[in-house]
């Protein structure tokens, strides 16, 4: 008996050693593509999910801009740590599901409640955000934060300028530049983005919808419209306000540059990510702020920008269960509406404007519903087979465009699209040109 009392306080004391279920660990990887406090929320965010899941930890990296995010990403899973999450450039999700980096989230909603990912997306995404998060018919990545392109514009110059309103044409837009500029004064009229880290062509890409076309094809991944007379109306736009207007700058323009000028109160009106809002409402001292939708010139138009969340292949049924639970969290209708009021996107997640806290914080700064309202008028981001070699492309011909002017809009063009169809050839043999 008492052999049979010692052997059980044996294995009790045993049981006692032995530790907890481990928790799934899993890796999230994110981007900071504008400027902002984004880094320092994110990990709060994480802090805070981390608290209330013991069972999962994750561990946040940042991974600078889109493209950086995306080049980290491949090369830790090509090393053997895949990451379970990542806020990627939405318009990367084609080309990611055509080289098979990442999975059908399917995979992941296999372990939750909602079980049909597309079903998901469709029903409670708005509709302009859906299609890059899809590639054929299925639910690849479910949207984070999106954003449109806005104007903003310095409200004291327009007014000092007998300016009474945004432009709503581009010939306005020309005209009103020209009021804005003052060599004496170092002041210009306008500023657009135009480097090769993306910025330069999706601003570009949305002057080409607002001129009535399309930058690519949205059905196919595998096809451009570069050489196209939008194309060229929207790079002629670009050079002429660097070399007949003289309202912008020579050169090529970053995000930074533009954030400077415009904060000094040295210029008239620049176009950049509403994902810009919040810093720039924050950092606005010395002049009243006003934010519009882009001008037209045959219609209103602009593309989708932001980011979506996608998983990659190779992580375990475990991480896939923890990477859903992630997911559902960070686009819950709380978590994405508080994400949209501290960045200046907007919120994917319709339900999150029917919160109380969404509805306060729009009518206490109606600047944040212009993306909002720009929504009627976008169409999806360019997605391509290697969107980011053929974007640049384009973008490196839009640099000698405005840097040179002896480069012509209709040469620009050619070229790029040269490029470009060099760069699709693989994947068009393979898929339009295939005949077997």
């Amino acid at each position: 008996m008492m052999k049979k009392q010692t052997l059980i306080a044996g294995l009790l004391t045993l049981g006692s050693m032995v530790p907890a279920m481990a928790a799934t660990h899993i890796d999230m990887m994110f981007p900071a593509p504008v400027d902002g406090k984004l880094t320092v929320k994110m990990n709060q965010l994480v802090k805070d999910f981390n608290q209330a899941h013991p069972n999962i930890k994750v561990r946040p990296i940042f991974t600078g801009s889109y493209d950086t995010t995306k080049q980290k990403a491949e090369a830790a899973a090509k090393a053997g740590w895949p990451p379970a999450l990542v806020i990627m450039s939405a318009n990367y999700t084609a080309d990611l599901a055509i080289n098979q980096q990442i999975l059908p989230m399917s995979e992941l909603f296999q372990y939750g409640s909602d079980k049909d990912a597309t079903a998901f997306l469709k029903e409670n995404f708005f509709k302009a955000v859906q299609k890059n998060a899809m590639f054929e018919g299925k639910a690849y990545a479910i949207p984070f934060h999106n954003s449109t392109p806005l104007l903003y514009f310095n409200k004291d110059l327009f007014k000092k300028a007998g300016i009474k309103g945004a432009p709503q044409t581009w010939q306005e837009l020309r005209a009103d530049a020209r009021k804005l500029t003052s060599a004496q004064n170092g002041q210009w009229g306008i500023m657009l983005p135009s480097t090769n880290n993306d910025y330069g062509g999706w601003v570009l890409s949305s002057l080409v919808h607002a001129n009535g076309g399309n930058f690519n094809n949205p059905d196919y991944p595998g096809e451009v419209y570069y050489n196209s007379v939008t194309t060229i109306g929207a790079l002629t736009l670009y050079k002429d306000l660097v070399f007949k207007d003289k309202t912008m700058p020579k050169g090529v323009l970053d995000s930074k540059q533009i954030d400077a000028q415009f904060l000094s109160g040295k210029l008239g009106m620049t176009i950049l990510s509403t994902g810009s809002l919040t810093f720039i409402r924050n950092h606005v001292k010395s002049f009243h702020l006003g934010v519009a939708m882009l001008p037209k010139n045959v219609r209103r138009g602009v593309i989708i920008g932001g980011a979506s969340l996608v998983s990659f292949k190779g992580i375990s049924d475990e991480q896939k269960k923890a990477a859903y639970e992630l997911l559902r969290y960070l686009t819950s209708p709380k978590i994405n509406g508080q994400w949209s009021r501290f960045t200046g996107y907007f919120a994917p997640r319709k339900q999150a404007y029917d919160l109380p806290e969404m509805k306060q914080f729009l009518a206490k700064y109606p600047s944040a519903k212009v993306a909002f309202e720009q929504l009627k008028y976008a169409y999806p981001w360019y997605s391509t087979y290697e969107t980011v070699a053929v974007r640049q492309a384009m973008e490196n011909q839009l640099a000698a465009l405005i840097s040179d002017k002896s480069v012509s809009a209709a040469a620009a063009a050619q070229k790029a699209q040269q490029n470009a169809d060099k760069i699709l050839a693989p994947y068009q043999s393979q898929s339009a040109l295939n005949q077997q």
